[in-house]
């Protein structure tokens, strides 16, 4: 298990001082990118054949949202790894060690260059720590947008500082660009996403939203392509 140590700081927090979930996912993917020093026969064959760690779904139950000024702890463990793709668990922790966020992901092996997936050695999988799934509801890492009435908005454009070193639009904006639709008082619970495919810089994002219940889903299309898939749970 890898962990880092975070405190809630203005940046952080939305307008009512609590920890924004953008930021929570921020916090979530530097301890999952940071992770790879903890495994360095893993660290050495990525960097060999260039090849990178892309998300491919996340799910995050939120269980208390923390506040300004509380410290908190991100831990990041495998539980699952294939040549092509690993899954893990990112759990962050308040100072008294009880549980605010846990999350699931499945990431891919991908390169650099021809961004295909890659597969990782054998040899090289079998050194990585292997640990205990941690105890969630774990849901399906697709997710079926439910027929409706659906609500389409403006664009968005993927500008300079929504990318990242893997050079397309960091997964955390994603989340932050669908938050922005849903109604003032919906609170959710629980949170999925899906991504199929990267938005590049200048890219035009077509925003859609189906409603279900106490479910809202939202649809990030790049032209007819389907980019990223979100459901919203309360």
């Amino acid at each position: 298990m890898y962990s880092l140590n975070y405190k809630v700081t203005t940046s952080t927090c939305d307008a009512n001082g609590n920890l924004k979930l953008y930021s929570a996912l921020q916090m979530m993917q530097d301890c999952s990118e940071m992770w790879i020093d903890s495994e360095p026969a893993c660290k050495q064959f990525l960097q060999e054949h260039a090849i990178a760690q892309l998300l491919a779904s996340r799910q995050v139950e939120i269980v208390r949202v923390p506040h300004f000024k509380e410290d908190l702890t991100v831990t990041t463990s495998i539980f699952e790894v294939k040549p092509m793709f690993g899954f893990r668990n990112t759990f962050i922790y308040d100072a008294q060690g009880k549980i605010c966020y846990k999350s699931w992901s499945m990431g891919a092996f991908v390169h650099r260059e021809t961004g295909r997936l890659t597969r990782i050695d054998q040899e090289v999988l079998s050194q990585c720590l292997i640990e205990a799934r941690l105890p969630m509801d774990y849901q399906d890492r697709r997710i079926i947008v439910p027929e409706g009435e659906t609500t389409r908005f403006p664009a968005v454009t993927v500008m300079k500082n929504d990318i990242d070193y893997n050079r397309h639009m960091n997964n955390a904006n994603y989340i932050r660009i669908a938050e922005e639709l849903l109604p003032d008082e919906y609170q959710f619970k629980n949170m999925r996403v899906e991504f199929k495919m990267p938005s590049k810089l200048g890219q035009q994002l077509l925003p859609e939203m189906v409603m279900e219940g106490s479910s809202i889903y939202v649809t990030l299309r790049i032209g007819d392509e389907v980019s990223t898939i979100l459901e919203f749970k309360e």
